[in-house]
């Protein structure tokens, strides 16, 4: 669809109202005649104007504002673009709204669509999408550079110099295949197509070692609280938080369903999680919640396996880990209420070969004796886990599944090449190019766009 045929779309493109600046956003063909319509004129393109708006039936004015103006292409969209800086009251902004509303042409923008429109007129390719979505969704320092990266092309210059590299190993190749029977063309094409092919295929491995810190930091390390019933896990959960966020009960099983909170540890993104008491149970709900305890602390990055100080090893299995960890997280013993009287040594709680931890701490929950240690180890623990991670090029599981494409397509290609198969390696070369180009948006992507400009605010 032409400029000329789009429609023109505006909205509220600032945060909650009342406020003291709102702004709305207007962009589209008929972009200039919605500011004609409302202030008589258009100012100077890229030049703030201060402007008085009128409802064009009862010539009564609405505000004073500051008005901008951006002819395409040169715009945030690619098309003629407005934006009114106006005072941020609820009846000031459904007042130009609804002027809005009325001009013929111009609708109210669906959630994400001036992204959209970005996207679409070659603004932004579709790893900045992401990082604008991830940069606006930002909760902590390290994810706001990460997402500022991927926003200002970090991966996706790189993905768009790859496959300018690839589309010369094919136009090699090709060519061999083509034109083998014409003089002057060098007999061995496919010989330098499958160095580019190899070197490629080293770099973007490379790239992909780095994925699952990347990918980590976007969504933030998950630290389970985990361990038998009235450990204390939801009291040292709340002292974690800062806040009565789970409920407190001296009664096993009080915690059916997961908890969690967020954090930001030393601008690392965090989630912790309190999980209900793992037991044995007849009552249905709380197996329900054991199950889920389970599932959520052997996906975890780092578990908290909390036991009573008291307990020692005549009080059975209440210090046995049952949760399924092998190959999964890193598991620390932290031992709760030492404020009580007969607290014993931790060597006592220990006495099954089997059990291994990387560290034990003792606590109290209550009186937050022991906290600040448990807090800084999960820091650090923290901050070696990201080390590297924040120079990742791939944040997100679609990144990755599409470079591992990829170089699966070049592993492919270099398997073949040997046996003099051109029409093969060819094609296979050809995939690992549409593989990268619907990396970046360049090819085949309308089945992933809905999903991508799904989660962004309208007017954004």
């Amino acid at each position: 669809m032409t400029q000329a045929n789009r429609d023109t779309i505006y909205a509220l493109s600032s945060g909650r109202l009342p406020a003291a600046i709102a702004v709305v956003r207007i962009s589209g063909p008929r972009a200039r005649f919605a500011f004609e319509t409302m202030m008589g004129r258009v100012p100077e393109p890229r030049k703030a104007t201060l402007a008085r708006l009128r409802d064009p039936i009862t010539a009564e004015t609405i505000d004073e504002a500051l008005a901008l103006w951006f002819p395409g292409p040169k715009s945030e969209t690619g098309e003629d673009m407005a934006e009114l800086q106006l005072h941020g009251g609820r009846a000031v902004i459904a007042a130009v709204l609804t002027i809005l509303g009325r001009i013929e042409g111009l609708r109210m923008a669906e959630p994400g669509e001036f992204t959209r429109r970005a996207f679409e007129n070659g603004r932004l390719d579709l790893t900045a999408v992401e990082g604008l979505a991830d940069l606006i969704s930002a909760e902590t320092e390290a994810q706001r550079r990460q997402a500022f990266r991927q926003l200002k092309g970090f991966l996706g210059a790189r993905a768009e110099s790859w496959r300018a590299r690839l589309i010369e190993a094919l136009a090699l190749v090709e060519a061999g295949i083509d034109f083998s029977d014409e003089a002057g063309v060098p007999e061995d094409l496919i010989g330098p197509a499958l160095v580019v092919a190899r070197g490629l295929q080293a770099e973007i491995t490379e790239a992909l070692a780095g994925a699952a810190r990347g990918e980590r930091l976007r969504e933030g390390l998950v630290v389970a609280i985990a361990g038998p019933p009235n450990a204390g896990k939801s009291t040292l959960f709340n002292r974690i938080a800062r806040r009565e966020a789970a409920i407190v009960s001296p009664i096993p099983g009080t915690t059916r369903d997961v908890i969690e909170v967020h954090l930001d540890l030393d601008g690392y993104p965090v989630t912790v999680l309190d999980t209900a008491g793992i037991r044995d149970s007849d009552d249905p709900v709380e197996q329900e919640g054991v199950r889920r305890a389970r599932a959520r602390a052997g996906d975890a990055d780092l578990v908290l396996w909390v036991v009573e100080a008291g307990s020692g090893p005549e009080s059975g299995n209440t210090h046995r880990i049952s949760v399924d960890m092998e190959g999964g997280p890193e598991v620390w013993l932290v031992r709760n209420k030492i404020d009580l009287p007969g607290v014993i040594s931790p060597e006592m709680i220990i006495n099954e070969q089997e059990l291994q931890f990387i560290i034990i701490l003792s606590l109290s929950a209550v009186t937050g004796e022991g906290l600040n240690h448990l807090m800084n180890h999960i820091s650090r623990y923290v901050g070696e886990f990201f080390t590297g991670g924040e120079g990742a090029l791939i944040t997100r599981e679609r990144h990755r599944k599409a470079l591992e494409e990829t170089i699966g397509a070049l592993e492919r290609a270099v398997k073949e090449g040997p046996k003099g198969r051109e029409d093969i390696v060819a094609e296979e070369l050809r995939l690992a190019s549409r593989a990268l180009g619907r990396l970046t948006g360049r090819v085949d992507v309308e089945d992933v766009l809905d999903v991508i400009f799904r989660d962004f605010c309208i007017g954004k």
